[in-house]
C-alpha cells in the first residue's frame, strides 16, 4: 500500500477515505493477531475521520497532501482519548490523553487518518520489542524473529502493509534498528527538528522522533507533513527546512559519499557487510573513512542513557519496582546509582565525539554505515556471536546507531533486501545537522538503482 498513490486516488475521487480506511481496519483485524503491532485499534476515531475527509472533499474543500492515508502511531505518542501506555503496566491507569501529539496533529492536517498505537518496549527502553506485558512484536518477513526497537510495532506495520507510514521515536537506534530488521525505510532526523511534545520522554537530551515508510518518497512526504514549529519543544531548532518532496529526483552528482570504517567495519554478520558494499558501490563510494571515538560515544551514550532514564522513573520505581518490565528493572535502578562524576565525564566525551566528527563531516556529505551487526534474530535469543566473541544481544543492536544518536545526526535507513529473497537488512545514510533533504535525495537514487527497495512480506496480502 502506497501512501502518495492512495492520497492521489483519493483526491481524485477515484475512491472515497472511508474505503480505504475500512480496507486497513479490515487487514488489522485479519494480520494483527500474527505480527502483534497494535496495542489499541481505534476504528471509531478512523471511521469518523475519513468520513469528514469525504465530507470536505464533496465540498471542493482541499483535502491534504496525504488525503485519507492512514498510519499508526507509537504507544508513547499521546492519541486522544486513550492513555499513553508507553509500553509500560504502570500507565494503563493513566487519564487518557487529553489531545493527540504534535506530529499525530501534523499527519491529521495533512489528511492522514490515525488508525491506533502500536507495540513497542516499555518506555522506549530496549532493542526488539519483546514486552512482557502486550508480548513480542513479530517480524513479518519470520514470525519467529524480533521485529526490532523500541519502535518494534512500527515497523513491523509497515513491513506487513497493515499501513504505509507510521511513526516511532529513536533514542539510541529505535527507528533505525527495526527499519533495519524489517526492511523499510526509516528517518531519525537531525535533533530538535521535528517537535517531541506530546511524545511520553526517555531521555531528553538523545531522543528523536520520525516516520517509517515502505518508500523514499512517502518517507518524505511525511517528513514533509510533520514539520512545523512547536513552542511546546524547547529543544525544537527555529531553522525549517524546505520541503524535500520536490528534490527528490535531483540525483547525487557531485555528493562526497564514503564508507564509515574501523567500529562500523567490524562485529557484523557476511550479509550485513554485502549491504553496506552494495549500497557504497551504488554511491560511489571507493574511500573508507575512520571515526576513531565511535566506541567512547557509545559507552557515553549508554550512561547518559542510564542515568537520565533513571532520573524520569526514580519517584516510580521507589513505589512500583515490580511492575517495572523484568528486562528494564536492574538498568534503571543501575542508572540511578551511576555517581555524577561518570556522567559528566560522559557528556564531556560526547562534546569532543560531535567535535571530531564535525571535522570528519567537513570532508563528506554523507557516509555509509551498518544499521545493524545482524539481521532479525529469534524471538527469545539472549546472547550474540560477533567476530568469534558471545555478546548480549540486545544492547549489542545498537551498536552501529548508538554512537551516531549521541551526536544528534539525521540518518535515513536504507532497506536491502538479501539475495535469498529472506531476511533483509539496513545501512545508515549519515549527513550532517540539517541536511535530510541531501539524504532523502541520496536514499533515492539508491532505490532508484534497485539497491534499496523494501521487500513484500509474503502472507500479508
Amino acid at each position: 500500500m502506497n501512501a502518495l498513490e492512495t492520497a492521489a486516488g483519493i483526491r481524485a475521487r477515484k475512491v472515497s477515505a472511508r474505503a480505504v480506511t475500512e480496507a486497513a481496519l479490515d487487514r488489522v483485524t485479519r494480520h494483527n493477531s500474527r505480527i502483534n503491532a497494535f496495542t489499541a485499534v481505534l476504528t471509531e476515531r478512523a471511521l469518523a475521520e475519513a468520513d469528514a475527509l469525504d465530507a470536505r472533499l464533496a465540498a471542493g474543500e482541499p483535502p491534504g497532501p496525504l488525503a485519507g492515508v492512514p498510519f499508526a502511531a507509537k504507544n508513547l505518542f499521546d492519541l486522544a482519548g486513550i492513555p499513553t501506555t508507553a509500553g509500560s503496566r504502570i500507565r494503563r491507569t493513566a487519564a487518557p490523553a487529553t489531545r493527540d501529539a504534535f506530529l499525530v496533529r501534523q499527519l491529521s492536517r495533512a489528511g492522514a487518518i490515525c488508525l491506533g498505537a502500536l507495540n513497542m518496549d516499555e518506555f522506549a527502553y530496549g532493542f526488539t520489542t519483546e514486552n512482557s506485558h502486550d508480548g513480542p512484536a513479530r517480524n513479518p518477513h519470520d514470525l519467529s524473529r524480533i521485529a526490532g526497537g523500541s519502535s518494534g510495532g512500527s515497523g513491523a506495520a509497515v513491513a506487513a502493509g497493515l499501513v504505509p507510514l507510521s511513526l516511532g521515536t529513536d533514542t539510541n537506534g529505535s527507528i533505525r534498528v527495526p527499519a533495519s530488521l524489517n526492511g523499510i525505510f526509516g528517518l531519525k532526523p537531525t535533533y530538535g527538528r521535528l517537535s517531541r511534545h506530546g511524545a511520553f520522554p526517555f531521555v531528553h537530551a538523545l531522543d528523536h522522533v520520525g516516520p517509517f515508510a515502505r518508500s523514499v518518497a512517502d518517507l518524505a512526504a511525511a517528513y514533509d507533513a510533520l514539520q512545523g514549529l512547536d513552542p511546546e519543544d524547547p529543544a525544537q531548532s527555529p531553522a525549517m527546512p524546505e520541503a524535500v518532496m520536490p528534490g527528490l529526483g535531483s540525483g547525487i552528482a557531485g555528493l562526497r559519499v564514503a564508507r564509515l570504517g574501523g567500529w562500523f567495519g567490524r562485529q557484523q554478520s557476511a550479509a550485513v557487510q554485502s549491504a553496506v558494499a552494495a549500497v557504497a558501490a551504488g554511491l560511489g563510494a571507493d574511500t573508507t573513512v575512520e571515526w576513531p571515538m565511535a566506541e567512547a560515544a557509545r559507552a557515553a551514550a549508554f550512561l547518559i542513557t542510564s542515568s537520565e532514564g533513571a532520573a524520569l522513573h526514580l519517584p516510580t520505581l521507589r513505589s512500583r519496582l515490580e511492575d517495572y518490565e523484568p528486562l528494564i528493572q536492574d538498568r534503571l535502578l543501575a542508572g540511578a546509582l551511576l555517581p555524577a562524576a561518570w556522567v559528566n565525564h560522559a557528556q564531556r566525551v560526547r562534546a569532543v565525539a560531535r567535535d571530531t566528527m564535525r571535522k570528519l563531516l567537513a570532508d563528506w556529505d554523507v557516509l555509509v554505515a551498518p544499521a545493524t551487526p545482524v539481521a532479525a534474530t529469534p524471538i527469545g535469543q539472549e546472547m550474540l556471536e560477533l567476530d568469534g566473541v558471545q555478546v548480549p544481544l540486545r544492547p549489542s543492536m545498537g551498536l552501529f546507531t548508538q554512537p551516531i544518536s549521541c551526536l544528534g545526526l539525521p540518518v535515513v535507513t536504507v532497506p536491502v533486501p538479501r539475495a535469498d529473497g529472506v531476511l533483509p537488512v539496513g545501512v545508515q545514510l549519515i549527513g550532517k545537522p540539517w541536511t535530510e533533504a541531501r539524504l532523502f535525495r541520496t536514499a533515492a537514487a539508491l532505490e532508484a538503482s534497485g539497491i534499496c527497495a523494501a521487500p513484500v512480506a509474503a502472507g500479508f496480502g
